[in-house]
């Protein structure tokens, strides 16, 4: 049953990490290169649907890992998954403190009202999400090696 969990976990984890990357790299660059009323109405998009998809799933990467470092409390790597599931407590607190605030204004935004300043203000969503990425990147890497 724990090997369950730990495949389980580190499979949600990589999927979650999968997905953020391609955000980062990939769907952003794609809505930037599009007319500027395009390129804000697809970020409030993408805002809106990740924005109600991606707690779940970092809570639930978190509750997971958390469920792993007790339940192999006594096995070899436990540290790993201990720190692993620490890292996704920091990603989980700098969503909540630093990328939601700007994503729920982001999400509402259209070319009427949006501020004058939203392309800063997804530039700097942009760099908090860069530093997400690398911690929960670490976090999956720590869960691959408590793996094996």
């Amino acid at each position: 049953m724990l090997s369950a969990l730990q495949v389980f976990t580190t499979v949600t984890v990589g999927l979650m990490v999968g997905v953020e990357f391609s955000v980062l790299f990939v769907i952003n660059r794609i809505l930037d290169a599009l007319p500027e009323d395009s390129r804000q109405l697809g970020h409030a998009h993408g805002g809106r649907m990740l924005g109600a998809l991606m707690p779940f799933w970092y809570i639930g990467s978190l509750v997971l890992a958390a469920v792993w470092a007790v339940a192999g409390w006594h096995d070899q790597g436990v540290g790993l998954v201990v720190t692993a599931a620490g890292l996704l407590v920091v990603s989980v607190l700098m969503s909540v403190l630093l990328l939601v605030p700007i994503n729920n204004r982001n999400k509402t935004w259209t070319p009427e009202n949006r501020p004058a300043d939203w392309k800063e203000q997804l530039r700097r969503w942009e760099r908090y999400h860069y530093a997400r990425v690398a911690v929960i990147i670490a976090a999956f890497t720590l869960l691959v090696t408590a793996l094996v």
